[in-house]
């Protein structure tokens, strides 16, 4: 078995109740990450609503490798390594479009949606020296669940479904705010911190912290939808360890299956002058479908390694270095017709007001993220707790791993996919 630098095997750096402060810090382990976790698992690279059409691509990365996610002329989605067959260079550059192909710019050499080699600038000097169809892009295994599009590395890995498991169930959750219709992406930011990417991975079901970093936030809206983001003592609001490494918060337990509505709940009066805009064209069970969704599911779900489907949003982490993260935040609402345009308009705000760049949620997020990281350098050899509710996790009538929303069961189920990856040669 490999070691690291420090001279224990990764298994060793991971207990139950704990794990060691140099996850975050040692760039021998991070290299580990990378080939053993990035490389091997399935990472999610594209929503399908960002490829309507043939020809549409998204370009993005899958661990440190650049790829682009395209729908070809048949209407596969397919996941290229942007890297030109003859000298290496990226062959697109532009985050997202529609195009008839990829001609990369330093010899012209180009290639069909499919990847395959379609031409090449004066072959002359090629005859009896190789073929095009042996030169096709590289290619990436796919395969979607929900409208999420996952690609890997790893011609080895199980199939997507059996990877996802009872997060599947999830997903499907996560997918009915679009109160009927489908889910599609509205826009999205990046940003970084200088922090690992474990420290961005716990966050997500780390339900502990809320109150006190987001103290500000709570400050900020009505009293309806704080009372609603009030579940420190409640004791129905769970976590779950759904295997694999997923897991899942529940935060407002009401609000887990959307369909699941006896008609009791009042909507939000913030919302009056949409739920009138919205009855002048839509029946009423449609507006209170819609409009009951607004602010999204009432939990996060976290998708090892590297999304999570967080009450209306997309957050997608890349690993840059060690110590180095980037994020990218995908806002969604309903595709549907045009009333639905109110809609949308007031999901970007109430996503603006958390999750923006200029939000109450994300900059405290991440300012919390950047200490993390600085204090770990302090004292290397001195642990990081994930010891929350561990004497209460109990399994849960499906048999998941469970405890309170406080408690810290997601971070251990991630870590404990963590430690069998890394020990994996």
């Amino acid at each position: 078995m490999i070691e690291n630098v420090l001279g224990a095997a990764p298994a060793d750096l991971v207990r139950e109740d704990r794990v060691a402060g140099r996850l975050y810090t040692d760039p021998e382990l991070f290299e580990l990450e990378m080939t053993r976790i990035f490389e091997r698992s399935w990472i999610w690279v594209a929503h399908s609503s960002e490829l309507p059409r043939a020809g549409s691509f998204k370009s993005t990365f899958v661990g440190r490798q650049p790829v682009i996610v395209t729908k070809d002329r048949k209407g596969v989605v397919r996941t290229l390594l942007n890297r030109c067959r003859h000298r290496g260079a990226s062959v697109c550059e532009k985050p997202s479009g529609q195009v008839n192909g990829f001609t990369c710019p330093y010899h012209a050499w180009s290639y069909g949606l499919d990847g395959s080699l379609r031409g090449i600038p004066y072959p002359d000097g090629y005859e009896g020296v190789m073929e095009k169809r042996d030169l096709s892009l590289g290619k990436l295994r796919t395969e979607s669940y929900g409208g999420m599009i996952f690609a890997t590395l790893n011609e080895d890995a199980e199939p997507l479904e059996g990877f996802l498991g009872d997060a599947r169930l999830w997903i499907d959750r996560f997918m009915k705010q679009g109160g009927g219709y489908p889910i599609k992406v509205l826009g999205r930011h990046q940003f970084s911190f200088r922090g690992n990417w474990k420290i961005q991975l716990e966050n997500t079901t780390d339900g502990y912290h809320f109150p006190i970093v987001h103290r500000s936030w709570m400050a900020s809206v009505d009293a309806e939808t704080a009372d609603m983001m009030s579940f420190m003592t409640d004791p129905t609001c769970t976590t779950h360890d759904l295997g694999h490494g997923h897991s899942v918060m529940q935060m407002v337990p009401e609000h887990s299956d959307l369909d699941a509505d006896d008609g009791s709940e009042p909507l939000q009066g913030r919302f009056d002058d949409l739920v009138a805009e919205l009855s002048k064209t839509l029946d009423r069970a449609q507006v209170r479908k819609v409009v009951r969704a607004m602010h999204g599911t009432g939990f996060n779900l976290n998708l090892f390694p590297n999304v999570s489907m967080s009450a209306a949003f997309f957050r997608v982490l890349r690993p840059i270095s060690v110590n180095e993260t980037r994020i990218e935040h995908v806002a969604i609402g309903p595709d549907g017709p045009p009333e639905l345009d109110a809609v949308n308009r007031e999901r970007l705000r109430i996503h603006e007001h958390f999750q923006g760049p200029f939000g109450f949620g994300t900059p405290d997020d991440a300012e919390g993220w950047d200490r993390v990281q600085r204090g770990a350098a302090a004292a290397p050899t001195m642990p990081i707790l994930v010891n929350r509710g561990l004497a209460r996790e109990k399994p849960g009538p499906e048999g998941w791993p469970t405890s309170h929303v406080t408690d810290e069961t997601g971070m251990r189920a991630a870590y404990a996919q963590w430690k069998a990856m890394m020990s994996d040669d």
